[in-house]
């Protein structure tokens, strides 16, 4: 077996390799960018070496510095990860050159699957189920949207070389084609540098299947059954699982052959996912093979009770698959979610910051012998940049059935506590409640279908969060009081009246006053007022504390939760929510500066990739503007209304700080 081996990736996955790279005795070079100096991954390896600057070109992508790690450190073979050059032939043959092993497929089967185009021509000649569509060399526009025409509508764009939902586009109609059509090369050619599509057929309400192949030297090649991926947003996963719902013993063989067949076709080595679009018929469609391992493998694992990356590594060193097809079998169910630093009501959009607290489900395991599994590269006191995928962690749980997996799921995203940037974990929660999720009626417009559920108007903090909120300001306030001075006592003892106060907390729904009148230690009414009920609401209440835990009891119940503050913000963990209150200061407000309606300014930091205006422009309302990337996706600056834009403030290529200023613009 391998030595040493360099882990050419970073993030979650990095950590994953490494630690089945330690349980193996194989020791780990990590590399890291100048973002990422302090990450988890460059810790939990043996040994790690500077490779360039935070973008990505000129870091993680940049193959002379990667065989130069590998020659310093005398490292044996890479691996990849996913991602970056995961899917690179030139660095595969590139390390091959200099001696050393690449821990994913030849170079020959990831240029005959990098493109979208050739590999269908591939499938077609092994029989493998194709959706009907141009896969060919001529990229002139005119000629493509003539093709979507002849194809019928809606049709899907995508990026030949591209894979993870980035360069693709859904059209539902021919005049839509032309922008569409620019967006995706342009994405394209950022994310890939090469900005050839294909154009599909899209079918409406698919599901997105994949089957995950491995194949070793000896001409073993096995499936490792499939994964249902169809609950997507922007055309990425967001929870996956395995074995797919609704699949029959018959479906499953077919598919299983149909990936078998797609591998050996290219004379596939290693972990390999061949990935199908399927209608409610049950029918289905080769749509591309990714060749490395997938961010949802742990599913598989799971099931069948293996460690993937394991298999990796002794493919790659030449040894023969461990199992063979007959003894690959399903076990139970299990579920994958990604938490992500994201913004879900606001359009999805990455949130970058610093992780100020994260807790993990206790007693989570990288094994099937605990029901949850965490797989993470962050830790508390990293930062979340706009460099990089804003992945923070995987829950995979597992049960015996869908139903026991989807409750360990609910029970592992509440206990999930994260403070920082604003994440999804929320959303996540609301996805597994969802009626048609339960009952396994995926497709990959489901959540949009199901948007008003998933993302409904902020609603007012339950009274469990107010109390907890609460309890912890008095908490803080009892550590800091004068124990022999009666005038800061919490006793209620004041002279010729009880002491009563007034806070005023902001949430997301509104302001919320609130009046107290202390009474004995730890026991306090409070009052919320509100224009609605008319009648406040009141109630007293005594709190105690342990650990980081607070348990509040009042005449009708008792309950316990946490409190992460934040100097005046207080966030709070309860009943599988996360609330945020800011205490205010009238006088800080009273001072606070008003946000210029004429400034379009950007959401996060990022890199200006259009400019579709100029100045002395006259616009209507929603019209695109600019177009900045950032987080490997592209957002459109619309105009907020009918009026002229004053100023173009950047120009293609120029990165941008979060809130900087990009157009002046007035409304008519």
């Amino acid at each position: 077996m391998f030595e040493k081996i360099l882990i050419a990736n970073r993030g979650e996955i990095a950590c994953r390799v490494a630690t089945t790279a330690r349980r193996m005795g194989i020791q780990t070079v990590a590399v890291y960018s100048e973002a990422d100096a302090n990450a988890l991954h460059v810790s939990l390896c043996d040994e790690a070496v500077y490779i360039g600057k935070p973008l990505p070109s000129e870091s993680y992508l940049c193959i002379e510095a990667l065989i130069a790690a590998c020659k310093s450190t005398g490292a044996q073979a890479v691996h990849p990860g996913y991602g970056f050059l995961s899917e690179n032939a030139t660095f595969a043959q590139a390390l091959a050159q200099a001696g050393i092993v690449f821990i994913g497929p030849p170079a020959t089967a990831i240029a005959a699957m990098g493109s979208k185009s050739a590999a269908k021509s591939l499938m077609q000649a092994a029989q493998v189920p194709l959706t009907p569509g141009y896969h060919g060399e001529n990229q002139d526009p005119l000629f493509l949207n003539q093709q979507a025409d002849t194809i019928g509508y809606p049709v899907i764009i995508k990026a030949s070389a591209g894979g993870g939902g980035k360069g693709m586009r859904i059209v539902s109609e021919s005049h839509q084609f032309m922008e569409a059509l620019a967006s995706c090369k342009r994405e394209a050619l950022n994310a890939f540098a090469n900005d050839q599509v294909l154009v599909e057929k899209y079918i409406s309400r698919p599901r997105h299947i994949e089957v995950q192949v491995f194949a070793d030297t000896h001409g073993n090649t096995v499936h490792c059954f499939e994964r249902d991926c169809s609950v997507q947003r922007r055309h990425q996963k967001v929870l996956e699982e395995a074995p797919a719902p609704g699949m029959t013993a018959q479906q499953r063989q077919a598919i299983g052959q149909a990936a078998v067949a797609a591998a050996k076709a290219v004379g596939y080595v290693g972990a390999g996912t061949v990935e199908f679009i399927a209608d409610s018929t049950g029918n289905f469609y080769f749509m591309e093979m990714n060749t490395r391992l997938q961010v949802e493998h742990p599913v598989t694992e799971m099931i069948i009770g293996q460690d993937l990356v394991e298999w990796q590594l002794r493919v790659a060193f030449g040894e023969a698959l461990p199992l063979r097809q007959e003894q690959l079998t399903i076990t139970g169910h299990s579920i994958e979610a990604r938490i992500y630093a994201e913004y879900p009501e606001g359009g999805f959009l990455p949130s970058t910051g610093r992780v100020e607290y994260l807790e993990f489900p206790p007693h989570a395991s990288f094994t099937r012998n605990s029901p949850v599994r965490v797989d993470s590269g962050v830790r508390k006191g990293d930062l979340i940049t706009p460099y990089y995928d804003p992945m923070i962690a995987k829950l995979i749980v597992w049960g015996e059935d869908r139903v026991t997996a989807l409750a360990h799921l609910r029970a592992a995203l509440a206990q999930t506590h994260i403070v920082g940037p604003r994440t999804n974990v929320a959303f996540l929660t609301r996805l597994l409640n969802n009626a048609a999720f339960s009952k396994a009626q995926v497709h990959t417009g489901l959540i949009e279908q199901e948007k008003a559920f998933l993302l409904p108007p902020v609603s007012p903090p339950s009274e469990q969060a107010i109390l907890l909120a609460l309890s912890h300001l008095l908490s803080r306030e009892l550590a800091l009081i004068e124990p022999h001075d009666p005038w800061s006592s919490l006793t209620g003892w004041r002279l010729g009246t009880p002491l009563k106060r007034s806070l005023t907390f902001t949430h997301d729904s509104g302001e919320l006053a609130i009046e107290l009148q202390y009474g004995q230690p730890h026991r306090v009414s409070w009052i919320l007022v509100q224009q609605e009920p008319a009648v406040p609401i009141s109630h007293a209440f005594d709190f105690s504390s342990c650990d980081n835990r607070l348990t509040v009891k009042t005449e009708t119940e008792q309950f316990t939760g946490q409190v992460v503050a934040q100097k005046d913000i207080f966030h709070v963990f309860v009943q599988g929510r996360h609330e945020v209150f800011s205490l205010q200061d009238a006088l800080a407000n009273a001072a606070q500066d008003h946000i210029e309606e004429s400034k379009l300014t950007a959401p996060m930091p990022g890199r200006i990739v259009a400019v579709l205006t100029q100045a002395g422009s006259q616009v209507q309302k929603g019209t695109p503007l600019m177009v900045m990337e950032a987080m490997k996706m592209e957002h459109t600056i619309l105009a907020p209304g009918a009026g002229k834009v004053q100023a173009v403030l950047f120009s293609v290529g120029e990165l941008v700080t979060e809130g900087a200023q990009l157009i002046e613009f007035s409304e008519n």
